[in-house]
């Protein structure tokens, strides 16, 4: 059975993946500031059962799949 935990950012909640991609954007962006330069990429594909395949690349890719029920309403 999975986990079904939210957490809450600014009165949204989000389910666990959004939120672990949400943070890695949030750390990868404060790094970027930090050395003064960078240049990432996000794209978002529709995958099987409704679920969400997010992708961001910052020098090496990191992939979250997001469950169709995890979604931001």
């Amino acid at each position: 059975m999975r986990e079904a935990s939210a957490h809450s950012s600014q009165g949204r909640t989000y389910g666990r993946q959004l939120r672990e991609a949400l943070d890695r954007i949030e750390g990868l962006i404060a790094e970027g500031v930090r050395h003064g330069f960078f240049h990432y990429s996000i794209r978002c594909e529709m995958g099987r059962d409704g679920r969400r395949e997010l992708v961001i690349e910052a020098g090496k890719s990191h992939k979250f799949t997001i469950p169709a029920d995890e979604l931001p309403r």
